[in-house]
């Protein structure tokens, strides 16, 4: 289709192709703003090949990044700005920079121990004792290391001349490259232009100085760093004051002690209905005899994903039992349950409402990011300071870290109805109600339940993690076999958990309806 619109000639008609041959003239004339003559051959030359076709761009293989960012080509300008910095990096180290000023310092470094083992042989000598053998020797070996670095420190001077060379190179093939691809990227950017306006053209003022500024300072300063190493501190350190760090650190531990002191009640709350829910899972879980629950889970795995994923859900159980994991895993997915649980109860409603309101989920994406992002020892931290240590506290880490997906994959699901299949059900008289339970969420189920999936398994990879805050089940086991490199109850236990995993993938993923 770019080519129709580059070459729209028509093969007997001169009259129609010299009028479509100056629009597209003038059309070039408007994008490029300058020089129009030399690009309208050049697009040409490349819009009559549908292969890659070399051309030779003197401007941009001189100017080189800059002249990328002030044609708007700004993916190619920090790619190609990368490139030349290199080069000009090594052509600085190479013909200025001090190469050998690590050595040196290596050999102050030896030098000054080399003094006192000399001092103490001396001693030794004088003192006619056992050690002088022992001196003798460490100076001797101190002396062959200085002698050792010397040369290390002439061979690296002496490369120098080969890492300006090294520059010049990769900055020769740098230019050459861009002065012969630059039209071509610049015609697919016409080619664009066509069809959206808005795209910039020309070459604005504005990306001009942006595009020179930024290349002009990107290359001094690496220049400067890796050239003359230590002698800017500025372009090593980030300038900053200690008092900041220590005043923001007492800031945050100010508000945590406002909240635990103020918040008491709510956390107690909050804890008492994890408790409830936690407590009648284990109930079921732990308390029942083992046979009903596996009995019940084959069951459930068969009706979802059929009779062959039970026998494989049959054969997992056991594994869990006979190496006497059961009890522990019961207590793992009791707690497992509990956070997907409250997850799934409060993702999928927020989902929902997110759905229709995008303010609202932008708003609250940057929050869902915090929670996804932020390693878990991290926000262990604050839960904690609010739960204390135990199973309520492992229950709310396992919802930060997992609870986001069931979310995510809720407002994508209903976000991806089709418009035309709710549009036919309002003119069939459908009310909000309906449109919610007999089409949004029925076509958003596939989204919802991956969503579920994905928080019932990051709850999972939570398992070792929480029980570091007194969380038990298999986790726990994982975590002595850290601590005391017992390599075999460590893998049993992980084996453990990946079964569960998949038990409940399955359950939850089934192809049955």
């Amino acid at each position: 289709m770019s080519q129709e619109i580059e070459n729209p000639l028509v093969e007997n008609d001169p009259e129609k192709n010299a009028q479509l041959a100056n629009e597209r003239r003038d059309q070039i004339t408007r994008f490029v703003r300058t020089n129009a003559n030399y690009y309208v051959k050049a697009f040409d030359l490349i819009g009559a090949n549908s292969r890659f076709t070399p051309t030779f761009n003197l401007m941009a293989g001189l100017f080189g990044p800059v002249w990328f960012g002030a044609r708007s080509l700004w993916n190619w300008a920090v790619a190609f700005l990368i490139i030349e910095t290199f080069g000009f990096v090594q052509i600085a180290l190479g013909m200025f920079g001090d190469l050998g000023s690590e050595a040196r310092n290596r050999i102050g470094s030896i030098e000054g121990t080399l003094a006192l083992r000399k001092q103490q042989l001396a001693v030794a000598v004088e003192n006619n004792t056992e050690k002088v053998d022992v001196y003798k020797r460490t100076v001797k070996s101190l002396e062959d290391a200085v002698g050792g670095i010397r040369l290390e420190a002439q061979q690296l001077e002496e490369q120098g001349i080969w890492i300006a060379l090294t520059g010049v190179v990769v900055l020769v093939v740098a230019k050459a490259l861009q002065s012969v691809i630059a039209n071509t990227f610049l015609e697919a950017r016409f080619s664009n232009w066509l069809s959206e306006s808005s795209i910039p053209s020309g070459m604005p003022v504005k990306h001009i100085v942006l595009s020179t500024v930024f290349a002009v300072f990107i290359v001094m300063a690496a220049m400067l760093h890796y050239s003359f190493p230590g002698t800017y501190p500025l372009l090593s350190n980030f300038p900053t004051n200690p008092e900041i760090r220590l005043t923001s650190i007492k800031s945050v531990e100010t508000f945590f002690t406002f909240a635990v002191t103020n918040g008491d009640a709510l956390f107690d709350f909050i804890t008492y209905g994890i408790r409830l829910l936690l407590d009648a899972l284990e109930l079921i879980f732990v308390k029942t005899p083992w046979m009903v629950i596996a009995s019940f889970i084959v069951l459930l795995t068969w009706l979802s994903a059929g009779a062959r994923t039970a026998i494989y859900s049959s054969g997992f159980l056991a594994y869990i039992g006979l190496l006497g994991f059961w009890e522990k895993a019961m207590t793992t997915l009791a707690l497992l349950g509990t956070a997907a649980c409250l997850s799934i109860l409060i993702g999928i409603p927020l989902g929902m409402f997110c759905a229709r309101r995008p303010r609202f989920y932008s708003f609250i994406q940057p929050v869902m990011d915090f929670m996804q992002t932020m390693p878990a020892f991290v926000f262990m931290i604050p839960v904690i300071a609010f739960f204390g240590t135990g199973k309520p506290a492992a229950v709310v880490t396992t919802m930060i870290f997992g609870g986001t997906p069931v979310v995510r994959l809720t407002v994508l699901g209903l976000r991806g109805v089709p418009e035309q299949v709710r549009e036919a059900a309002i003119a069939f008289g459908g009310n909000k109600w309906y449109l919610l339970t007999r089409v949004d969420l029925p076509l958003a189920s596939p989204s919802i339940r991956a969503g579920i999936n994905q928080t019932i398994m990051l709850s999972l990879a939570m398992v070792v993690v929480a029980s570091l805050i007194g969380a038990k089940g298999l986790g726990e086991d994982v975590l002595e076999a850290l601590q005391y490199a017992n390599v075999g109850q460590g893998i049993l236990a992980g084996f453990a958990i990946l079964f569960c995993a998949m038990i409940l993938d399955r359950i939850v993923q089934g192809k049955r309806k």
